[in-house]
């Protein structure tokens, strides 16, 4: 079994991003988001107007948390040949009820891609407004950088962390 990354967010945070489960870049790593092509990091970039990307990862995750973004995964631990989340097998939920009851600030959570987009059935019962987002992995191409902005820019807007677009 693989075993995912510990949640990366602060009493401040306003917005859970939730992935399904790190890749192997990640994993091996140890960053959310550690492919040098995922558009993760370029998008909070441009939507945030911080240059997230050129910082080390642990001011990169200090900076998000600062911002009141918090990030996490879906899936705790799962068997996986690759990183691709067709390929998950016999995955373990993540506590996220636990995990809310440490972030008193939060406002809503925004699935990251259609495997995380699974959780929904249990995060739509935690009490606050959850988005279904575009993947920001390399291996979902038929989104542009400009169509992924645009939607992640309402979930950032609707936790109340930049205007509305």
């Amino acid at each position: 079994m693989l075993q995912g990354l510990p949640p990366a967010v602060s009493p401040d945070t306003r917005l859970l991003v939730l992935g399904s489960f790190p890749g192997v870049a990640s994993l091996q790593a140890g960053q959310y988001y550690g492919h040098p092509r995922n558009h993760f990091w370029p998008l909070m970039a441009a939507l945030l107007g911080e240059d997230l990307p050129a910082l080390p990862y642990p001011q990169r995750l200090a900076r998000l948390n600062a911002r009141g973004v918090g990030l996490w995964d879906v899936y705790a631990a799962c068997r996986r040949e690759g990183s691709l989340d067709s390929a998950i097998r016999d995955a373990e939920f993540n506590d996220l009820p636990g995990l809310l009851q440490r972030l008193p600030g939060l406002r809503a959570i925004a699935h990251n891609g259609a495997e995380s987009a699974r959780g929904m059935r249990f995060t739509q019962g935690l009490g606050l407004p959850v988005w279904r987002l575009p993947s920001t992995s390399p291996a979902n191409a038929s989104w542009s950088f400009d169509r992924k902005r645009a939607a992640w820019a309402q979930a950032l807007a609707g936790a109340d962390l930049i205007p509305s677009p």
